[in-house]
């Protein structure tokens, strides 16, 4: 995301790769289904020669194939699940923390049908995935009504979705972005409260809705204070002090906590990705201040 001329061919992939490598403010790389068949191989050695560890974005698969994995509608859910499978099993080829997928459109007037129908496409996920070993799945949370317009979705409706699962798997959680909360017209606290128990992932990031008019309104994740935008550095401070005080975040371990921000235009990805970690180190020295108080 943070550099999207690198889908375009192999040489930008490699590229790009090698920056996020050779940072050691990094520790862990998100990655998806490889654009070029060759990189299968490359990118998990690269990766593994770094000393770092990566986790696998299942998104693009459901945007390519046009699936909905929350389908009423049987033959649509079950091909859904099937282009998943096939996630889960280059996940594992490459030796990932965990595979996250997210939910699709759905209609107001069968809510209730949507969210069975996504509850029974998560445990087919999670069954087959313990099958191959143990990464855990992980369904990112998104907003409900402006832009990817997901079913998973607000806090009352996530809850429901996660405690549902987790009756028949242990092996799923939720993924939270500080991105996707004011889309949901949701405070920190009441996003992260119900679900505390069940986050296995954070992502950091920005929006911008307050005009609809915006050229880059909705999930375009700009860079933190981008004109217009939600989310800066003492937003950012507030969610990290939230996963502390829920205890995802732990001073005695390392969980996943990683940046998703992207170029507006023709913005140089570079100072995109140095503005999030001077955002985030600024974020975190308030922390620290109020942790010293």
């Amino acid at each position: 995301m943070a550099f999207p001329e690198s889908v375009k061919n192999e040489a930008k992939f490699i590229a790009t790769l090698q920056h996020i490598l050779q940072d050691d403010f990094f520790e862990i790389v998100e990655t998806g289904h490889m654009p070029f068949p060759s990189l299968r191989e490359t990118v998990p050695q690269m990766i593994k020669t770094a000393h770092m560890d990566l986790t696998y974005c299942g998104h693009s698969l459901l945007f390519a194939a046009d699936a909905n994995i929350n389908a009423i509608e049987e033959d649509e859910r079950s091909r859904a699940v099937a282009v998943l499978k096939g996630g889960i099993d280059e996940a594992n080829e490459f030796g990932a923390l965990d595979f996250q997928f997210l939910s699709r459109r759905f209609d107001p007037n069968t809510i209730d049908k949507h969210l069975d129908a996504l509850v029974c496409s998560t445990i087919e996920l999670c069954e087959y995935a313990k099958q191959k070993g143990d990464m855990p799945v992980c369904l990112e949370i998104f907003d409900h009504d402006i832009d990817k317009r997901s079913l998973i979705g607000p806090s009352h409706l996530a809850k429901r979705y996660v405690e549902a699962v987790k009756e028949q798997v242990d092996n799923f959680g939720l993924m939270v972005d500080c991105s996707h909360i004011p889309m949901l017209h949701e405070t920190i606290d009441a996003s992260l409260d119900p679900i505390a128990n069940h986050i296995i992932h954070a992502h950091m990031g920005n929006t911008i809705i307050a005009d609809p008019t915006h050229r880059y309104y909705g999930d375009t994740h700009p860079g933190f204070g981008y004109p217009g935008s939600e989310n800066d550095m003492e937003y950012l401070a507030e969610y990290l002090q939230k996963l502390l005080d829920v205890g995802y975040l732990d001073r005695c371990r390392r969980p996943v906590l990683s940046f998703e921000v992207k170029p507006q235009g023709d913005e140089d990805p570079l100072k995109v990705v140095a503005n999030a970690k001077r955002t985030l180190r600024d974020a975190w020295r308030i922390v620290e201040s109020k942790g010293d108080e």
